[in-house]
């Protein structure tokens, strides 16, 4: 059955949901090092696929798919799979984690924008004050980046680094629009189909966009080159971003307006620093922690039931 999940249930989905997106940004530039960016797309999408090939069945309840839905599954796999992948994947070796976390962290803003202009949703006050304590994190963030700067000129690389720094930006500016845009179509999405249904069939679109690309790049390709703990993390990176991220993220979209759950985005800057600090070896200054500390309270607030919430559970009680 095609339900809806109780409010509670599906804030976990959403934090869940960008904190593993979170941890495969930061962990994915290694694996961008590893293996040619597009190789590693369409890996990650066949691996993906195998995973949910049983989700790709139509649900009995489920009605057959219209034209627009259609359209909408191929735009949400193009805009929220294929170009977010390629920008996020480009822009991340360009830059560094903490980096792409922080220009990620804009999420929250473009979604409540795109969910208010496409959507016609009414985004309450203290949503629009949520995603605006979440940009004034990322800002804050933004301040702090001269040490990470200072880092990257020590590096051999430092003076390609520096030079392809505005570009990998860029990109990461075209993964946050992506990314808005994969969101307010998936709360579209979900009025009609299940989350399953969704992760698998945009997963699906994603592979085909992607197999032209990652197949030139596989024949040049040198796959004995690779250890096995690239192909461990591929192998986790694919099912987290194909798999458990997407239907997280749809089953939270059924209970929750778009710009409510774009605020959840802020889980993904602050998953993928603390990645990029336990992991990779990049460290945090105190004004950083300040900017995490600022970015989850717009998670409070944003879920935090409202007192007019409050006096209706009360009278029903």
């Amino acid at each position: 059955m095609n339900t809806t999940p109780s409010r509670p249930f599906a804030y976990v989905c959403l934090a869940l949901s960008m904190a593993l997106v979170g941890s495969y940004v930061a962990l994915s530039k290694p694996l961008a090092t590893a293996l040619p960016v597009f190789l590693l797309a369409w890996l990650r999408f066949g691996i993906g696929g195998v995973a949910m090939l049983h989700w790709l069945r139509k649900p009995v309840e489920e009605p057959p798919l219209t034209r627009q839905t259609r359209r909408l599954l191929f735009l949400q796999s193009f805009l929220g799979n294929f170009l977010f992948t390629v920008c996020m994947l480009y822009g991340v070796s360009l830059t560094n984690a903490v980096s792409a976390g922080v220009t990620l962290a804009a999420i929250p803003a473009a979604v409540a924008v795109m969910g208010w202009v496409f959507l016609r949703e009414k985004v309450a006050p203290r949503t629009w004050a949520a995603v605006a304590c979440a940009v004034a994190g990322i800002v804050l963030f933004s301040l702090s980046k001269q040490e990470h700067s200072a880092h990257i000129a020590q590096t051999p690389d430092a003076q390609n680094m520096q030079d392809l720094a505005w570009l990998g930006s860029l990109l990461l500016v075209g993964a946050v629009v992506c990314e808005a845009a994969y969101t307010v179509i998936g709360k579209k999405l979900t009025g009609s189909l299940g989350p399953k249904r969704i992760t698998s069939l945009i997963n699906l679109w994603g592979f085909v966009l992607s197999t032209p690309f990652g197949l030139y790049a596989a024949w040049q390709f040198d796959f004995a080159a690779v250890g096995w703990g690239t192909w461990t993390l591929l192998v986790f990176y694919a099912l987290a971003a194909c798999v458990w991220t997407v239907w997280l993220w749809m089953t939270g979209l059924k209970a929750v307006p778009a710009a409510q759950g774009g605020v959840f985005s802020v889980m993904l800057p602050v998953s993928a620093a603390l990645v990029g600090v336990l992991v990779l070896g990049e460290s945090l200054t105190g004004l950083q922690w300040a900017a995490f500390a600022i970015a989850l309270a717009s998670v409070l607030m944003a879920t935090l039931p409202s007192r007019a919430a409050l006096r209706v559970g009360r009278r029903a009680s």
